[in-house]
């Protein structure tokens, strides 16, 4: 929780506009962070912050005024106001005196846009028989308000991409056919469902819960056919019980194997024989800053998750570019449509043209790994394939 303010009821924070806010981490009530804020994020705020934002960097339908109400996210609602959702300072800027945390915005909350001349600004405007914060707590025989971890709303909606952090996993080497095996289960199931019994052999290096993978399967760049990664089939989650290891048979003579025991403690497919196991990492709870590539950048969507042929908004795709291209958490990328080759049949001599390329959509990067990540689809015009392009913005 942020920290408790005493006093004659006097609200000294200002639970502010995100307005661009550093995407909210992925954190749970437990975690309070405070996100940073970057030299250049200051003082691109501080510029703008002198004579408010173009109204040519509008949003053609800004709203003059904005209630934040549960179910917006940071991206929605500076989408609102701005053209591109990402340039989060500037909108920050507008009123910086105002805004001191612009990583916190809370339902309840009105955005109001102010137009002066050819300039805007925006402040954060008393919602009307208010007297407190949506988002904080009396509490007798004190006035004190709380913020509570749980109220600030998302920047992204965080239920579409939680559950890839653990479940989307690309490995650099093909390191799951060595890793531990389910290879019997209880009473002989085919299939192991939540709170069964699974019988684990390999190396557990210590290890007590495991995620359970199907299938690794290669990641080829479209452009090269090069091998970026294995990407394998998520299937759960499993916990160690008690180990196994050599047993001496009933005649003394010979030693029997025994395979550890493990319980399926969640899954999103039944878990069968051969599946291999891969331990939990630790979660990830740094914050997601949306930003454009500092440098040029382009690629391709390698694949769309879950094998479907294409996708749409809020849907999951790998793309060929990872870590050591410079690709990086919270970077926003243009999608484009290759264009089309077709025959002008209009020319006598019926030549061959390719057609513009054309832009489709916003991809989101929130995950990443040596030469591939995993992006949200923010938005998209016409359906996602693998092939299609992306660029900087």
């Amino acid at each position: 929780m942020k920290r408790i303010e005493q006093g004659h009821g006097h609200q000294r924070r200002q639970l502010s506009l995100w307005v661009a806010a550093g995407l909210t981490a992925l954190c749970t009530p437990a975690f309070a962070v405070n996100y940073p804020i970057t030299p250049e994020q200051r003082s691109t705020a501080n510029q703008v912050a002198q004579s408010g934002v173009p109204l040519s960097e509008l949003s053609p339908n800004a709203p003059e005024s904005h209630t934040v109400v549960r179910g917006d996210t940071l991206w929605d609602i500076s989408k609102i106001f701005l053209r591109t959702p990402w340039r989060w300072p500037e909108l920050w800027g507008m009123n910086l005196d105002q805004i001191k945390n612009p990583h916190l915005i809370y339902p309840g909350q009105v955005l109001q846009l102010v137009k002066v001349g050819d300039r805007a600004t925006l402040r954060v405007a008393q919602p009307v028989g208010s007297a407190v914060p949506g988002n904080t707590v009396k509490l007798s025989p004190r006035v004190r308000a709380e913020t509570l971890d749980n109220g600030a709303i998302p920047s992204i909606p965080l239920h579409l991409i939680g559950p890839f952090l653990n479940e989307a996993v690309v490995f650099s080497t093909d390191e799951l056919a060595t890793a531990p095996r389910i290879v019997a289960s209880q009473e002989g199931r085919v299939l192991l469902s939540r709170g069964e019994t699974a019988y684990v052999r390999g190396d557990l290096k210590g290890n007590r819960d495991f995620r359970v993978f199907r299938e690794a399967k290669p990641m080829a760049d479209p452009d090269t056919g090069e091998v970026l990664g294995y990407e394998a089939r998520y299937v759960g989650t499993a916990e160690f019980v008690r180990d196994g290891g050599l047993q001496a048979s009933l005649d003394g003579k010979s030693a029997q194997i025994v395979p550890a025991t493990f319980k399926m403690t969640g899954v999103r497919l039944e878990a069968g024989v051969g599946d291999r196991l891969a331990p939990v990492p630790a979660r990830d709870y740094a914050a997601y800053v949306p930003h454009a590539p500092s440098q040029p950048i382009k690629g391709r969507i390698v694949s769309i998750y879950g094998e479907a042929i294409s996708a749409g908004q809020n849907q999951i795709v790998s793309i060929n570019r990872g870590a050591r291209d410079g690709m990086e958490r919270g970077h926003v990328l243009a999608l484009w449509r290759n264009g089309a080759r077709v025959t002008d049949t209009t020319d006598p001599a019926k030549p061959l043209m390719k057609l513009p390329d054309e832009r489709i959509g916003t991809l989101f990067v929130f995950r990443t790994f040596e030469r591939v990540s995993y992006a949200l689809i923010i938005d998209a015009q016409d359906p996602v394939r693998a092939g299609d392009r992306f660029s900087q913005p």
